[in-house]
């Protein structure tokens, strides 16, 4: 099992800037692909950002591809969202998710094993 628990989410203005955390525990984090996904209400599930278990291949959604930024650090089990330039089609649940997945590239689907309980991020005009 890995537990996942995202931090960071709030209320922020359009144009504002939030960092999300993600902290892992249970498992080899560094066999794990990671992934940030947004849900708004009345919409599906959308995969925002992913990114491979050594950090070196990243995936974007067109609608955040140059202002969010996925990262990650091993040694610390945690997986990041910087999301700047922020706007009201940002308003979601963020959640975070983990594939076992030791491939050299990000886990290009959405059947991840493990999920997050979600933060809100809330961004108003």
């Amino acid at each position: 099992q890995v537990q996942l628990v995202e931090s960071g989410g709030g209320l922020v203005q359009t144009g504002g800037s939030l960092r999300l955390s993600c902290a892992a525990s249970g498992r080899t984090f560094s066999n794990y692909a990671m992934g940030w996904f947004r849900q708004a209400p009345g919409k599906e599930r959308e995969l925002v950002a992913a990114i491979s278990w050594h950090g070196g291949s990243r995936f974007y959604a067109d609608s955040v591809k140059g202002r969010f930024t996925c990262s990650r650090d091993n040694a610390k089990n945690t997986v990041y969202l910087q999301m700047n330039s922020l706007n009201t089609e940002d308003t979601a649940v963020y959640y975070c998710a983990a594939k076992y997945y030791i491939l050299t590239r990000y886990y290009p689907a959405d059947d991840y094993d493990y999920w997050g309980q979600g933060t809100q991020v809330t961004v108003s005009s």
